[in-house]
């Protein structure tokens, strides 16, 4: 037997045993879709890849081999994602609005694949979720302009779903006409209290009325309807495109760092573990007393948790009573966090923990 047929018995036996070990994986990565499909969660997980690649290649003691074979891995991974990509194809998602709305981008972009569902409100859209009409919903917590989504806030202290991830969407609005409409012509501009208000100043210099509409995309497809060349809507790019309007001015809202943060919640909690770059979500409420709240605020920072914010919303079933939901930074699935949630549940009458999400 010359050295050939020696090295193609080799590689046979090796690419039977690779064929194995690549169906056990993938299968495994069938658990992951499901897993993943569950929660609402994006299919590539950088961080998650780049400390796979890191430990396998160390595996590989011929450094000559070892570049082939983080090559091989990244390749395997790229399999994985397809295929996982083909397994969560049938997930539904739900949003507020209409195609063309900030919120629909945002479905777009964190489910490539899924089908995405537009419902009437927050609270419809929520509820799709709830009932298991679709499996996630995407909607927007805070905008770095305007500030708090509060309606949304609500259904996330009062309702079961959990936030298990948020990713961050640059707004730009801008001016859309008919047609043959021009700048110098539009005496109205109807879009969404928020965007509005973002583009106050450009309003106000071009002498243009703001008119309150729902939601951007519908202040869109209303001009579009309407067909006036005197009046505007508000909205994005996109909106533009799918209701036929013309882009009479680019970029007006006021501040150029105007980002909305959309949570993506689901039935079922991702309680992910040993991830520091985590952040995570409480809902409380103290006791009606002096110092209820300090005392709640230093046993956050006793055990070492940064806030990234703290907010306040009145509760719709007692007058002047409040509760309050706070972002922090770190991994609260840990005996660190346990120990500060058994100490805060001391001193709060409620206490839930949202979820524990990356940030995109």
């Amino acid at each position: 037997m010359d050295k050939l047929e020696q090295a193609r018995i080799l590689i046979n036996e090796a690419d039977k045993g690779i064929a194995e070990l690549f169906c056990k994986r993938m299968n495994a990565a069938r658990l992951v879709a499901e897993y993943k499909k569950e929660r609402g969660l994006p299919i590539l997980d950088e961080a998650r890849e780049n400390a796979v690649i890191a430990k396998n290649s160390a595996l590989v003691e011929d450094e000559e081999l070892r570049a082939y074979y983080v090559n091989f891995i990244k390749y395997t991974m790229e399999l994985s994602r397809d295929f996982q990509h083909k397994l969560i194809s049938g997930a539904k998602i739900a949003y507020s609005g209409i195609p063309g709305a900030f919120a629909s981008l945002a479905a777009e972009k964190l489910f490539p694949d899924a089908e995405h569902i537009a419902y009437g409100d927050f609270e419809q859209a929520y509820n799709a979720c709830v009932r298991g009409e679709c499996d996630s919903v995407v909607l927007p917590i805070e905008n770095s302009y305007a500030g708090e989504v509060g309606q949304v806030m609500d259904l996330i202290f009062s309702g079961t779903l959990y936030i298990n991830g948020v990713m961050g969407l640059a707004v730009t609005q801008n001016l859309l006409g008919v047609p043959g409409s021009r700048l110098e012509d539009i005496t109205e501009a109807i879009s969404h209290p928020q965007a509005l208000e973002q583009s106050a100043v450009y309003l106000r210099e071009h002498g243009i009325t703001p008119v309150s509409f729902s939601n951007t995309a519908l202040a869109a497809k209303h001009v579009a309807e309407l067909g006036k060349k005197n009046v505007a809507a508000i909205a994005g790019d996109e909106a533009a495109k799918i209701y036929g309007l013309e882009v009479l001015a680019h970029g007006i809202n006021e501040s150029n760092m105007n980002t909305t943060r959309f949570a993506t919640l689901s039935r079922v909690e991702n309680k992910r573990t040993g991830r520091p770059d985590d952040n995570f979500m409480l809902v409380f409420t103290v006791k009606h007393e002096a110092g209820a709240l300090a005392e709640a605020i230093n046993i956050i920072g006793k055990y070492g948790y940064n806030m990234r914010g703290l907010h306040s919303r009145p509760m719709r079933e007692l007058m002047w009573q409040y509760y309050f939901y706070m972002e922090a930074e770190g991994d609260i699935r840990s005996a660190n966090g346990d120990a500060m949630l058994a100490e805060l549940a001391t001193v709060c009458d409620k206490l839930k923990l949202v979820g524990s999400y990356a940030v995109r």
